[in-house]
Formats: C-alpha cells, structure tokens, sequence
C-alpha cells in the first residue's frame, strides 16, 4: 500500500512544461545565434565536435531527474513493516452520563463538558490499559468498544453530548450491566469501571447490578460530579441558544441534586472507592493511581502495518541521474569527426 507524506509537492509537476519549454527556446536560441556567426556550412565545420543528440539527452536526464526529485519530495510511504505490539495493562470500560441533567452549570462549563476535559486528560495518561466509553441516560450504549487506540477512543469521546440518546432519565444499572457484559474476558480480575454521573437514577437498581458485577471481578469506581445543593437544567433552541430551565408539570423549574449516597453504595459494593468532582483533574488522577497498583494482564497483541518513508530510495536515483548528466559529455567521439571530415 502506498501513501504520500506531502502529497502537496505534486503540484510542482507543473513546473515541468515550464522547463521544457526553457531548454526548447534555448536550443533554438543557439541555432540562431550560430547563423549569425556566418555561413551555414563554415558554422557546421566550426561545430562538428558538438553532438546534438547528446545535448538532447543531457536535457532529457535533467528533467527526469526534477520528476523524481518532486517525486520523492512528496515523501513515498510504503506499508510494508509489520511490527507486533504487545501490551500489558487493565481493561478499562468509562460509563459517561449523558443525560440532559449533565448540562447543569454548577460544575463550570457545565457537567458534562466538565466530564469529558477530565477524560480526554486521563486517556492522555494510559500505557498499555486498553479504554472503552459507555454513554446512558435512559437506556445504555456502547460509544467506544475496548481499545488500545487511545487516539481513536478521544475521538469518539469528542462526538458525545446529550443529544446521542434521545430516550430521557438515567439508568445506571443499565450501563453497569452492559459494561459487565461488554469485558472481552471472563476471567474475575483486571477489571475496572468509572462511572461518571449525578447519581439521580429513577430507572432500575444500579446497587443490585453492581453486586452483579462484582461476581464478574469488576471493580467500580464512581465519581460523582455536580453539586448536592441542586441546580437548574438549561433548556436550549435548535441554534444553541438558552431558553431558559427545565420546568415540571406544575411549572416550577426542576432542580438535579448529586445523589451522592447511592454511589458510595455501588463503589463500596464492588471494592472501589467514590470521589467527588472538584474543579481540578484530582479524582482521575487517584483513580489511575488505584488501577496502576492492580494486577496486570497480557493483552491481545495487535499486528499493525508502519508505513516507512522511501523517499531516500529516490533521492539517490535523482542523484545518479545528475551524475551522469553531469559526466555524459556534449562532444563526439574522434572518429566519427574523421569519417564526417572524409
């Protein structure tokens, strides 16, 4: 497979007509200049010695070597390197709350992009744990599968917001359920869970489902973002702009509160700890210095094609090509001089 590293060099391709086009008018230009000197076959006599088709071909080696020059400054890749990855870490399944309560402010900017700034960090710190994103409201999905791509699981994080499950609440249990069935092994270790959420569940028992889980060695560990205090839910147009709060049947607007006891009960339940958010990256950092103690596992090596720059390869043929214009002489052999003089 080929592939190019500045693909925009190509464009220096037009400049070749433009040099054809020179060597053309010069070629002509010393014709011309030769029959002012004087008549036709004193000039021919005068000039025997220059070779006109060597001319040609000196020409012809410097134009092709300005097309692979442009060629290799495009720097050519070929996928062609296998290099085998082997890593060794914990799996790690990220459950993200994304129901419309995570848009409350009193987390700033508010909880959800809060949320997200703090994991995109902790992927940032990952060697060899492979990372997977679970997003639920009302019902649970798997965003991002387990993965050592960490760049590929910042991407899909980067594509949530509130708007990526329409169905509306928080079901905990849900995401705790999927992620015990989403861990690519059976075995009863190596296995964490980070939930992220206000804790308001009012669909299943996310406290018996994390009792599941610990049967599966799944180890929870929840943090808690928003405030207990309550805060308003921001209602939005389809432009983006605020128009105004979340309001229930009764018109009064709806407050979330930060269920912190039921978080402590699902961390407690599986052996991990709960951390509530503050306004620094603190929470994570434990969180990872809680997994980098744990025992770690071989995981599933990967096979990757590297693509390697092959534009030395052309480099040298440029070079070649310019020693032999440079070697390759304008004059003709003697005695082909002698046979024309006869």
């Amino acid at each position: 497979m080929l592939q190019f590293g500045y693909p925009q060099f190509f464009y220096l391709y037009w400049l070749i007509p433009f040099f054809i086009a020179f060597f053309v008018w010069s070629f002509y230009r010393k014709k011309r200049l030769l029959r002012q000197i004087g008549e036709e076959d004193l000039v021919r006599q005068l000039t025997l010695s220059s070779s006109r088709r060597k001319q040609i071909w000196k020409v012809g080696l410097i134009i092709f070597s300005l097309v692979v020059l442009i060629f290799a400054l495009s720097d050519p890749q070929i996928g062609t390197k296998l290099e085998e990855v082997q890593r060794s870490g914990v799996d790690i399944f990220v459950a993200l709350d994304v129901s419309k309560s995570m848009l409350a402010e009193d987390v700033p900017p508010n909880r959800l992009e809060k949320a997200k700034h703090e994991l995109s960090t902790f992927i940032d710190r990952l060697q060899g744990d492979r990372i997977g994103l679970i997003c639920f409201s009302g019902i649970a999905f798997v965003q991002c599968p387990l993965t050592l791509d960490y760049s590929a699981a910042k991407l899909f994080l980067n594509d949530i917001d509130t708007d990526i499950i329409p169905q509306p609440g928080t079901a905990i249990g849900s995401a705790v359920q999927l992620a015990q069935q989403s861990f690519v092994t059976r075995e009863l270790k190596h296995k964490v869970l980070i939930l992220i959420t206000d804790g308001e569940d009012h669909e299943d028992d996310p406290v018996e489902m994390a009792k599941q889980a610990r049967k599966e060695g799944i180890v929870i560990y929840t943090i808690g973002i928003g405030s207990q205090q309550g805060a308003p839910i921001p209602e939005f147009d389809r432009y983006g702009n605020r128009t105004g709060y979340k309001k229930d049947r009764q018109g009064d607007v709806v407050t979330t509160r930060l269920d912190v006891l039921t978080l402590e009960k699902i961390a407690f339940e599986t052996g991990g700890k709960y951390y509530i958010s503050s306004t620094g990256e603190s929470e994570l950092d434990r969180i990872y210095g809680e997994i980098a103690k744990m025992e770690e596992k071989q995981l599933s090596s990967r096979q990757f094609t590297q693509f390697e720059d092959r534009f030395q390869v052309f480099l040298l043929i440029t070079l070649i090509l310019l020693v032999i214009e440079t070697l390759l002489s304008e004059r003709r052999k003697i005695k082909q001089l002698n046979r024309q003089s006869i």
